[in-house]
Order: C-alpha cells, then structure tokens, then sequence
C-alpha cells in the first residue's frame, strides 16, 4: 500500500493536543539528532530556547509553532514523518528519531519512518517569513459556495483531482481525503475542472466540506486527552482511499485504482465514473486491448477460466 502524508484533519488534531500541553509553556532545549532535518540557519535553532509558546497554526500541511519575539517554527512531517508525546527528556528512539521539543510536563518528538528523511524544520523570524511558507491555499472549512468555485478554476483547467491536491488552490487536501471528497461528490478524478456544471461544483463543495469537518471530528473523539498516535493515511472508515478491490460501501462495487509515481488514486467506478473503468498507466500499458473499460467487463474477466 502507497503511503500518504498527515493531511488537514490528521494536522487539526495535532494542534489541538499540542495547545493542551505547551501553549503558555516554554520550550526547554531543542535536540536536533539528523542536521538534513533543520532546513534554516539564521536564527539559530538555539535562539528558541526557553521562550515561551504564543501560538500554534496549521499552514496547510504544516505545522507552525509560535513563540516569544516573533519566531515561528514550522515543522512539515511530509509522508512518513509523525509526531509523539513523551515523559520530559526522553530519548530520542533510534534511527526513526529525528528531534525533540522538551518542555517542563513533557517531550514532543519527531520520528520518519523509512531511510528517504523528507521531514523538514524551519526556524523563521516575523510573520511575513511565515507567510511566505503558507502555500495559500483556500480553506475550505472556511469558505463560501463562490469562493471555493472560483479556487477549483483558477489556474487553469486541471482534473479533480490534481485541483484538489493542489496547495495553491485548496489547504490541507491530499491524497487521501481527496479520493473520500470525490467519492462522497459522485465525480470522476478525472473530471475537468472547468466543465463541472453548477449543480456539480455545488454538490463537490459539501462534499469538501462534510469530509473534512466529519474526518476532523472522527480523528479528534478517537483521541480523546490521549496525544493522537494513529495517525495515518488509511483507516477502515474510508470509503475508497486505500481500498482498492474491497467493496463499495454504497453499492458494492470493486473499489479501483489509478497509480502514478508514488500515488494512488482510488474511486468507485459504479459510484463516480458511470460504470468505466479509467485507465491504469502501467497495467493498461501491459493488457492494452484486454484492459477493461466498464463494470461489466472487468466482472467478465474475474469469471474467466
């Protein structure tokens, strides 16, 4: 299974259990165990020591730690990069451990999963350095029917899908939530931006929003106090996002795949293609006129001897 990054509503939860624990808090010392993880070198990374939290923001993807005299810092746990609550002054674990935030009750650690070290740190001076790190994206949790129309076409005529992963275009939206937002639409991934009726853009905005706002919710009662340990890309309440070959949970269907690169999209063909199969890049290539085009023919090649 392809891995995907934290995304809006796995980042909320974030925020909001680290408010409860460091806001008001100062941060202790900063250990910093793998030097690729700090991107910045001016401030110097010791220049947070023993300030105080002001604030935490979610830029998009990232996090934002706000402290005393303006500095900001911005941790992005890309794909394999998670976060973790400890006793104050913990260890790091290992090869996974990358950095540890200690503050008077408790540590907060980062850890990357894997040998690639994707995650980033950046410390910044002034929020006009912060800004400059927010992708600007449209929040959807936060916008209008009319605004959300005019971020989905600006920019050009792109897919769905690539719409709505895009940064610049829509905050927080990944790989995951993407595929839970167009299933719960009836659209294609593959449905133009720019050829999406009223009535379409309309239903792709609830969509948007009732996903991300129930996701949110899920992830925050699953948590509890507790600090969220399972965050992850694939859970066993989504409807298609890594659930390709399982059911449809609305009409049973195969749930199917596009893979490109290191991403997977996942749709339900009966659902949101009207019964086509789209075209898999790779095994496409390979079956060339075996590849099926509908429900009814990929069902007929299941049953061949």
């Amino acid at each position: 299974m392809l891995a995907s990054m934290p995304e809006l509503p796995d980042i909320a939860v974030y925020i909001e259990a680290l408010e409860a624990r460091v806001l008001g808090r100062p941060l202790v010392r900063v250990r910093i165990a793998h030097p690729f993880l700090l991107r910045t070198a001016d401030p110097p990374i010791g220049s947070v020591e023993g300030r105080q939290v002001r604030e935490l923001r979610r830029l998009g993807k990232r996090i934002a730690i706000g402290l005393a005299d303006e500095l900001w810092l911005v941790l992005h746990l890309m794909i394999a990069g998670r976060l973790h609550w400890v006793a104050p002054g913990a260890a790091l674990p290992g090869k996974r451990g990358l950095a540890a935030f200690d503050f008077p009750e408790g540590t907060l650690t980062l850890t990357e999963a894997g040998t690639k070290r994707r995650a980033a740190l950046h410390l910044l001076s002034g929020d006009a350095a912060l800004a400059a790190h927010d992708p600007g994206g449209l929040e959807v949790l936060e916008a209008d029917p009319a605004a959300f129309g005019a971020a989905l076409v600006a920019g050009g005529n792109h897919t769905l899908k690539r719409a709505l992963t895009d940064p610049r275009r829509f905050s927080g939206i990944g790989n995951a939530y993407s595929d839970e937002i167009l299933h719960r639409a009836r659209l294609s991934p593959v449905a133009m931006t720019q050829k999406l009726s009223g009535e379409e853009t309309a239903r792709l905005f609830r969509a948007a929003r009732d996903a991300l706002g129930d996701w949110t919710d899920r992830l925050r009662a699953e948590a509890g106090s507790d600090f969220p340990e399972k965050v992850t890309a694939f859970r066993d309440g989504m409807a298609v996002h890594g659930r390709y070959g399982k059911p449809c949970p609305d009409c049973g269907t195969a749930v199917q795949r596009i893979r490109y690169a290191s991403n997977e999209t996942n749709y339900c063909p009966r659902c949101q293609t009207g019964g086509r199969i789209l075209a898999d890049r790779a095994l496409s290539r390979l079956l060339k006129k075996d590849w099926p085009r509908t429900i009814e023919e990929m069902e007929g090649l299941g049953n061949q001897p």
